[in-house]
């Protein structure tokens, strides 16, 4: 069988879907996955996805009238066959209705209770109950299953991409975030940073925004040896990603990206939860706060309690004091020492 998979961001949810495209790739299907543009490198990794269909929905809202002609075009491309099944695995009205597009008779997605948004159920042939508790990778290994008809899968997910190259001697800093709650503090990524350089590594600070350029600037002007990289389209961060030996992050894509590529990689959680997206590959380990209000989902921190410090100063967000710059090199140093052996 051959699908038209609806999955247009973000980068970490792309990621999480690898492991569902991998089950069914064995079982002989192959996809077409429509994606938004700034994230197409990403599917384009696996062997079972036959083409990558770039939208650019967000781009076409800013000015609809202008993006008419190549709105069309993505429309087109999408009725270019029929599909055996379009799957839609966001669970977004807007990616429901471009599910609808296609000439696919059949079309899945999950049900009122397990959608994001419940409204798009409405627009399937096929609505599927799928937990909304468990990992992100779980539940769109469920999702996958209940539409293309095989049990469910159990075991640790394959990702079904292949980092190729040698490995170098760098450690990527996957610093950016869109959540404020989610930045580690910049001393941090300096100690981590130093830390790395005692080790013999070049720590690489990539960004994507004007406001992660300067961060990744202010913290490699403090640790002589650090570099940041170059503004790269996201089809050439892959590379670096897959060639470094080592990877330190916050809860976002890119992170998420190196453990897939099986990475030494260790994602450091403060508001975000482990246990729902925690950084799943075969070298990769997330560490959560202790703190007694983590997780707490929130882009706002709303922590009341005593202040909490490290080194003798404020820890903000004070749910990242407990993962402090020494804590967390002693375990990437394990992880490292695991991939050698």
């Amino acid at each position: 069988m051959h699908v038209l998979l609806i999955k247009l961001s973000s980068l970490g949810d792309i990621v999480h879907t690898l492991p569902a495209v991998e089950d069914a790739t064995r079982r002989g299907i192959t996809f077409d996955w429509v994606v938004e543009e700034g994230f197409a490198a990403a599917p384009a990794l696996h062997r079972g996805v036959r083409r990558v269909i770039p939208a650019a929905l967000r781009r076409w809202r800013r000015s609809v009238v202008g993006s008419l002609g190549e709105a069309r075009a993505f429309r087109r491309a999408l009725r270019r066959e029929r599909y055996g099944l379009a799957l839609d695995a966001q669970g977004l009205l807007k990616s429901a209705v471009v599910g609808r597009w296609s000439r696919s008779g059949d079309y899945a997605g999950f049900d009122r209770a397990s959608a994001r948004e419940s409204a798009a159920a409405a627009l399937y042939t096929r609505r599927l109950a799928v937990p909304r508790t468990g990992h992100a990778v779980s539940r769109m290994r469920a999702l996958f299953a209940a539409a293309l008809g095989y049990e469910r899968p159990t075991g640790e997910p394959a990702f079904g991409v292949e980092p190729g190259g040698e490995t170098g001697n760098t450690c990527v800093l996957v610093h950016g975030t869109t959540w404020d709650t989610k930045h580690w503090p910049d001393r941090f990524w300096a100690g981590i940073a130093a830390r790395a350089v005692a080790a013999g590594l070049t720590p690489v600070l990539p960004w994507l925004s004007e406001a992660e350029r300067r961060r990744a600037e202010a913290v490699a002007a403090r640790v002589d040896g650090a570099e940041v990289a170059l503004p790269l389209p996201l089809a050439e961060v892959i590379p670096m990603l897959a060639e470094a030996s080592a990877v330190v992050g916050v809860d976002t894509g890119l992170a998420h990206l190196a453990a897939a590529l099986g990475r030494p990689t260790l994602v450091v959680y403060g508001p975000t939860d482990v246990r729902l997206t925690g950084c799943r590959g075969p070298l990769a380990v997330g560490l959560q706060s202790d703190i007694g209000c983590s997780p707490c989902l929130s882009r706002t921190c709303r922590y009341r309690g005593p202040a909490v410090a490290w080194g003798g100063e404020p820890v903000q967000p004070p749910c990242f004091a407990s993962l402090d710059p020494e804590r967390v090199w002693a375990k990437m140093t394990e992880l490292r020492a695991g991939a050698d052996a």
